[in-house]
């Protein structure tokens, strides 16, 4: 039987990202994050938006996964992101004698879904698997025009054609 761990979210941050450093060199950033649960109340029938808050933790790792760093320098509370990750459960006991536990989604790749910051300030290379979602178009650049994808065609009307049924 197959398994499969992946979290998709799309929200915005509770709070901004506290980051601790290992001796060994690696990072690590933690930070709230808050995504809506819609449901319709029985009683009133009116749509609601029921929250939903995660924790979020985002490592430094390999060559090109500074996600802790991007985390540190970017996020900040209220900024709405795309979040791709995976679960883990973590568990102790407690000064109290109790075992604890808790699930913490660990973030693989992000998109931020909001404009810029009032700083003007982005991140210079996302991690490349937070591109785009799979099956995703990207838009057009800003500056320039979309381009008509029927600009080529001829510009006939479909009477004049000779069509064999």
């Amino acid at each position: 039987m197959a398994n499969l761990n992946k979290v998709l979210l799309i929200g915005r941050l509770t709070r901004d990202p506290e980051v601790r450093s290992f001796a060994s060199g690696g990072k690590v950033a933690r930070f709230g994050f808050a995504v809506n649960r819609r449901r319709k109340n029985p009683q009133t029938g009116q749509w609601e938006d029921e929250p939903v808050y995660l924790e979020i933790e985002a490592f430094n790792r390999g060559e090109f996964g500074r996600m802790a760093d991007q985390a540190e320098q970017f996020f900040t509370k209220g900024r709405q992101l795309y979040i791709e990750g995976h679960l883990r459960l973590d568990q102790w006991t407690g000064n109290d004698g109790q075992k604890r536990q808790r699930l913490v989604v660990v973030m693989d790749s992000f998109q931020f879904l909001d404009s810029r910051p009032d700083n003007g300030s982005t991140p210079t290379a996302r991690p490349a698997s937070a591109a785009r979602p799979v099956g995703s178009v990207a838009p057009p650049p800003e500056d320039e025009p979309p381009e008509d994808p029927f600009a080529e065609l001829p510009d006939t009307d479909p009477a004049d054609q000779d069509i064999p049924f």
